[in-house]
C-alpha cells in the first residue's frame, strides 16, 4: 500500500552552536502531513516551531546541525541530498512563506522580477513567459492592476499586499508543500483572515500540503486540520483540530486554551496566564520541560521525560498521566 503522507519527519533533533555550547533546539520531533491537509504547529516563541520548518528546507545556517532523524519528502530523505539536490527542491516542490515580507523581499528588485525569477530558474522558461506567469499569479492572490504593478518595488505595497506577493512567489512553481511561518503576524485582523483564507483555498485547489506555524490559536481553530503543540523543542500534544479544542489533554495545551479571552467574559475579569517563564533550552530540566510551570506536576514529572504516546485515536500526548 502506498504511503498517503507527502512529508514525514521522523525523530528529528537539531542543535545550534552558541557561546554556551551546543544547544538542542528540537528534540525527537515526529510529524507528518498529507496532500490537501493543513497541519498547524503551535507554541510559544522558542518552542522549536520555526527551527523544525527550517530543518525541512535545510536552512539552519553554519551554526545549526541535524543531530539525528529523517525528513522524508515524497519518499526521499531530504537530509541525504547534496547542496545541488536541495536547491532544486527549495522554491520548486517545497516553498516557504516567511514571517515579515518586508525583510524577505529584496527592496532593490521589482516585484515582477522577484516573482518571475523562480519560474525561470526552475522551469527554464523564457523571461517573457515567466513574466506573464508572474502576472497571473499576482491576479490569483488578488493584487489589483497586477500587470501594471510588476515594475513596482516592495516599499510601494502595503503589508497585506506584500504578504500576497510572498504567497504568489511561493505558488510560482506549483509546490507540493507550502510552509507558512507566522504569515500574518504583522497584519491587522481583517487582512489576516483574507490571507489565511487565500492560503487555505489555494492549497485545496492544487492538492498541496500546508504547514502553518503560529502562536495564534484562533487561526488554528479556523484553518487547521491537525495540530501539533510544541514546548521546549518537543511535541507535547498532537490531534485533529476539533479534538484538540474540545478535549485538550496536556496541561500546556489547556493553559494556552485558557489564556484566550472569551467574548462572553466580564470586562473586569482578569486574563488567565501560564505562570513562570519558557524554558532555557541550554539548561532544560531532566524531566518534563513544562514541569516547573505545571500546577499538576509530581516528582516523576521533574525526574523523567514523558514519551509521546497515543491516548486516543489520532490523539498523542507527552505527559505522566495528568487527567
Amino acid at each position: 500500500m502506498s504511503n498517503p503522507n507527502l512529508l514525514e519527519v521522523e525523530d528529528l533533533s537539531v542543535s545550534f552552536r552558541t557561546d554556551r555550547g551546543w544547544v538542542r533546539a528540537v528534540d525527537s520531533v515526529n510529524l507528518h502531513v498529507a496532500p490537501g491537509e493543513t497541519l498547524a504547529i503551535v507554541g510559544e516563541s522558542g518552542s522549536g516551531k520555526s527551527v523544525t520548518a527550517l530543518s525541512i528546507l535545510r536552512l539552519l545556517g553554519d551554526s545549526g546541525q541535524v543531530d539525528r532523524g529523517r525528513i522524508l519528502f515524497d519518499g526521499s530523505d531530504l537530509l541525504e541530498l547534496d547542496d545541488a539536490g536541495i536547491r532544486k527542491i527549495r522554491g520548486d516542490r517545497i516553498a516557504m512563506i516567511f514571517q515579515e515580507p518586508m525583510s524577505s523581499l529584496n527592496p532593490v528588485l521589482t516585484i515582477g522580477k522577484q516573482v518571475a525569477e523562480p519560474i525561470q530558474l526552475h522551469r527554464g522558461l523564457p523571461w517573457s513567459v515567466a513574466l506573464e506567469h508572474a502576472t497571473e499569479l499576482l491576479r490569483k492572490v488578488a493584487i489589483p492592476d497586477a500587470e501594471h504593478r510588476l515594475g513596482d518595488y516592495p516599499h510601494l505595497f502595503s503589508g497585506g499586499m506584500r504578504q500576497r506577493v510572498m504567497i504568489a512567489m511561493a505558488l510560482a512553481c506549483d509546490p507540493r508543500l507550502i510552509i507558512a511561518d507566522e504569515p500574518t503576524t504583522a497584519l491587522d485582523v481583517t487582512v489576516q483572515a483574507q490571507i489565511l483564507a487565500l492560503l487555505k483555498d489555494l492549497t485545496r485547489e492544487t492538492n498541496s500540503a500546508l504547514i502553518l506555524i503560529t502562536h495564534d490559536l484562533g487561526v488554528v481553530a479556523r484553518y487547521a486540520d491537525r495540530v501539533a503543540v510544541m514546548y521546549g523543542g518537543r511535541i507535547v500534544e498532537s490531534a485533529p483540530a476539533g479534538e484538540l479544542y474540545s478535549n485538550p489533554q496536556h496541561p500546556y495545551t489547556r493553559g494556552l486554551m485558557n489564556s484566550i479571552p472569551g467574548l462572553d467574559g466580564s470586562p473586569q475579569s482578569r486574563l488567565i496566564t501560564i505562570e513562570g517563564q519558557p524554558p532555557d533550552l541550554a539548561n532544560l530540566p531532566p524531566g518534563c520541560a513544562f514541569a516547573p510551570r505545571c500546577p499538576h506536576a509530581s516528582n516523576v514529572c521533574h525526574d523523567q521525560k514523558p514519551a509521546l504516546e497515543q491516548i486516543a485515536e489520532h490523539h498523542l500526548r507527552a505527559c505522566h498521566g495528568y487527567e
